[in-house]
């Protein structure tokens, strides 16, 4: 931690925040962390600061006169695509949410600020910083390295091997982290996308998928239900069942999700648009957004279903009460070849113990052997 704390001091941060009380306080809590910080107060503001001098991370407001938050970065983003991001708001608004995600921001946090979540919220940053910084400088040395013996080189590649995946566990982290927001909007637990993620890679794995895209479907899952954020509160946490109307807003959270991870260029991403896209698609061709039908599925899209339903039915909401396994064994039956791939089922309760053990090991005070 002392390591990260030095290394902070060195690293240039930019506050763009119109509110002169916030903005010192933010600059404040900064101050613990970081030695140079230069203040904006609204987006041109802060735009102009961007263009003429160089920073690791931008902490901003959203609303803001003369340009708001979202322009800024918007702005900023055509400039330098990889420059850390931190959005600081009052408003839990969805579609800031979701445009402010589309920009590849770090972290959204809502005001007024929680100490210990924006602590470790910029602890993560630092360290993400920190390794891709470690990371260059070990290239860089390699690069002139040609005189070392050969095992000094191996120990070399051996450590900036351990660095890029350090790198690769954190982005995991914040793509596991933005996929169970969703899942808290709704009054659901963050373990339920771990189990998700959990069943989803065994199946993969049985089904005959290699375990290089059995671990990327285990790491894009989380996001399957990433466009409930889109969705308003009365209609996610309703205690009820949906009127015609609500079921066809509620359903639109699947092309939501597509719709927010649909351009990125990023080969984890492009998979989590797919999954978010299909996983409510039926076998028989009955399921939405698309009403597609058996192979026509993508395969991740099936899986997700399967493992999605499975986990969903043995967990309370605010809707309904967990089922018994005997219950939820007998709607799975019944539904291969109609809602889930035969095959899936098969693999599924060929291998049940392995799933039962998963959820185990993921258990939460909302899943309930008992029926109602």
């Amino acid at each position: 931690m002392t390591e990260l704390i030095k290394f902070g001091k060195k690293l240039r941060v930019l506050v763009v925040e119109d509110n002169n009380e916030a903005r010192e306080q933010v600059s404040k809590l900064l101050g613990n962390f970081f030695e140079n910080i230069t203040t904006a107060v609204d987006g041109v503001d802060g735009l102009n600061k961007f263009k003429t001098q160089k920073f690791d991370l931008i902490v901003s407001d959203i609303n803001m006169p003369n340009m708001n938050g979202i322009d800024m970065i918007s702005e900023i983003r055509t400039l330098d695509d990889n420059i850390h991001i931190i959005i600081l708001s009052a408003y839990d608004n969805s579609e800031y949410f979701m445009k402010t995600i589309a920009l590849g921001i770090d972290s959204y946090i809502i005001k007024p600020i929680e100490f210990d979540l924006f602590v470790n919220t910029i602890t993560k940053i630092i360290k993400k910083i920190k390794l891709v910084y470690d990371n260059d400088e070990y290239k860089k040395e390699l690069e002139n390295m040609n005189h070392l013996l050969e095992n000094q080189i191996t120990q070399r590649i051996k450590e900036i091997i351990a660095l890029n995946k350090d790198i690769k566990d954190t982005q995991k982290e914040v793509l596991f982290t933005i996929g169970a927001i969703g899942e808290i909007r709704s009054k659901e637990t963050g373990d339920h996308v771990k189990r998700v993620a959990q069943y989803s890679k065994l199946l993969a794995l049985y089904y005959g998928l290699g375990e290089e895209d059995a671990e990327m479907l285990k790491e894009a899952s989380p996001m399957h239900d990433i466009g409930k954020v889109g969705i308003p509160d009365a209609i996610l946490n309703k205690p009820a069942k949906f009127t015609d109307d609500e079921y066809e807003i509620m359903k639109k959270h699947s092309k939501l999700g597509y719709e927010m991870l649909k351009n990125s260029h990023r080969p984890i991403l492009k998979l989590a648009a797919t999954i978010a896209y299909q996983h409510h698609e039926r076998y028989d061709g009955k399921g939405y957004p698309q009403g597609l039908k058996g192979e026509d599925i993508d395969i991740n899209g099936r899986i997700t279903a399967l493992a999605d339903v499975f986990d969903a039915l043995g967990s309370s909401r605010v809707y309904k009460k967990a089922w018994s396994d005997e219950k939820i064994f007998k709607m799975l039956k019944d539904e291969r070849g109609k809602h889930f791939d035969p095959k899936l089922i098969d693999i599924f309760f060929d291998n049940l113990e392995e799933f039962l053990k998963i959820r185990d090991s993921f258990k939460d005070d909302k899943l309930c052997e008992k029926d109602f």
